[in-house]
């Protein structure tokens, strides 16, 4: 599988431009390697927006999604450093979906991203999931390296301690990742096959959109104490 673990954390935000250097200054030298550290994650990857919203985007792999259920991620959310209390206090627009990865295909990742949410029907979860398997084909895909299916756990998707803004009516939505080498290869397959809803009668497509890497950063990058 092309994606590390069976389970995902997707963090997604906006920041005032004033905050914005603080943020990322935040991010790059703190926040990803604490998450990475954790018992159960894996790597992490940090994302802009090309053509998307909110304009940041995050991905944090695990080895099962029970892992952001576990002692030692809630010990970590209950306990933020200072500089994590103050820079989540100005997110906006946030998005937090704790999710397991039920379907993932083709091989390695690329420098582009491509996001779909969709929010399915009660009942039609399982006929989409067999769509979506059959729409999320890379074999013939110039340009896209590979496609996963995040379907996201309504519980755990909703407050923490540390981002009690995060709860949402759609906490239990899905989000398919399309990994490419490059923008308009993502941005001419969302045009093709998510220009609009999957199939009204299993789901709604509430947003799309295509972000470029930033950074990644792995287990193996830094020295666990």
């Amino acid at each position: 599988m092309p994606l590390a673990g069976k389970g995902m954390l997707l963090t997604s935000m906006d920041v005032d431009a004033a905050d914005e250097a603080e943020f990322n200054r935040w991010y790059d030298r703190e926040h990803l390697e604490e998450r990475v550290a954790i018992d159960g994650f894996l790597e992490a990857r940090r994302y802009v927006a090309h053509n998307a919203k909110p304009k940041y985007l995050c991905l944090y792999s695990t080895a099962t999604s029970d892992v952001l259920d576990s002692a030692a991620y809630r010990a970590r959310l209950a306990n933020p450093t200072d500089w994590s209390r103050t820079t989540m206090a100005r997110f906006k627009n946030m998005i937090r979906a704790v999710a397991r990865i039920t379907i993932s295909r083709g091989q390695g990742r690329g420098a582009a991203l491509g996001i779909v949410r969709l929010r399915p029907s009660i009942g039609g979860e399982d006929a989409l999931r067999a769509g979506l398997r059959q729409k999320l084909d890379p074999s013939k895909l110039d340009g896209i390296i590979s496609t996963h299916l995040l379907e996201s756990d309504p519980v755990l998707s909703g407050p923490t301690t540390e981002i009690p803004s995060a709860a949402s009516p759609g906490a239990g939505d899905w989000f398919v990742l399309i990994d490419g080498t490059h923008v308009s290869a993502i941005s001419a397959l969302l045009a093709a096959r998510f220009t609009a809803s999957a199939d009204p009668a299993q789901t709604a497509q509430i947003s799309s959109g295509v972000y470029e890497l930033m950074w990644d950063l792995s287990k193996s990058d830094i020295a666990i104490t």
